[in-house]
């Protein structure tokens, strides 16, 4: 692992743009918008959908949201979204005109969200509910972080279900899905193939993108405080996204 501190910012967007088609993989929560103590706590600017839509553009449509969060949940927050997506870490995918990408996970059975339903409710966690998955939030309570994730593996290990975490989050998906499946996927695909792809995130989930991107010819971005194993460059935070994507 790799503290970020020690990697450099990446190079202007128009100069690589300039040498070569780009493609843009961008993570959401602590990403494009800052975290909160809770999911639903986020404060996204009413001119961010817009502007993405403008980055999508100048990248001739080469742009796709990449986040842990289903689909509808990112419309919650962002309204129809109008470029390529996708959800549950990179699990469920879209095309920028709305068409599936692939196949789309099943939810979760009936049996492990009340399991994990539960769990919270026992605990004083948060339980949070996901089209494909279900995370428990252990933020405002850091010192059930361990006890929180082998209870997640146990349950994941009798159910056949894959663990992730992330920052002061446990979720339980479906097998196989992670952000480096999702970039895979996309640069497979007008008008991604062929594109030089960079992934942005700022949690190990997205070290599967920044694998991906490497593997592809492109490279990964960290942002904000943390260790990586696969990104090249480093930007501090969600502003210093902003900036660098000129949005």
């Amino acid at each position: 692992m790799t503290n970020v501190n020690r990697l450099p910012v990446p190079p202007p967007l128009e100069r690589l743009r300039a040498e070569t088609p780009i493609a843009i993989y961008c993570d959401f929560d602590g990403t494009l918008v800052e975290l909160a103590d809770t999911p639903d706590g986020i404060t996204v600017p009413e001119t961010l959908p817009a502007q993405i839509r403008a980055l999508e553009q100048r990248l001739d449509g080469r742009f796709a949201l990449v986040s842990g969060r289903a689909i509808d949940d990112l419309e919650s927050h962002l309204g129809p979204i109008e470029v390529a997506v996708a959800g549950s870490h990179g699990g469920a995918r879209r095309h920028a005109g709305g068409n599936p990408l692939g196949d789309q996970p099943d939810p979760l059975p009936e049996e492990v969200i009340c399991a994990l339903s539960d769990y919270c409710d026992r605990n004083a966690l948060r339980y949070e509910a996901k089209t494909h998955g279900g995370a428990i939030h252990y933020r405002q309570s850091p010192d059930a972080a361990a006890a929180a994730l082998a209870f997640a593996r146990e349950l994941a290990g009798g159910h056949e279900l894959d663990v992730k975490t992330g920052k002061s989050v446990i979720e339980l998906v479906r097998p196989g899905a992670n952000k480096g499946g999702a970039v895979s996927a996309f640069q497979e695909c007008a008008p991604f193939a062929g594109a030089r792809p960079i992934f942005l995130g700022d949690d190990e989930t997205d070290e599967h993108g920044f694998a991906a991107c490497r593997e592809l010819g492109g490279f990964g971005i960290a942002v904000g405080p943390r260790e990586t194993e696969h990104a090249e460059y480093h930007l501090e935070t969600p502003a210093a996204v902003h900036e660098w994507l000129g949005l």
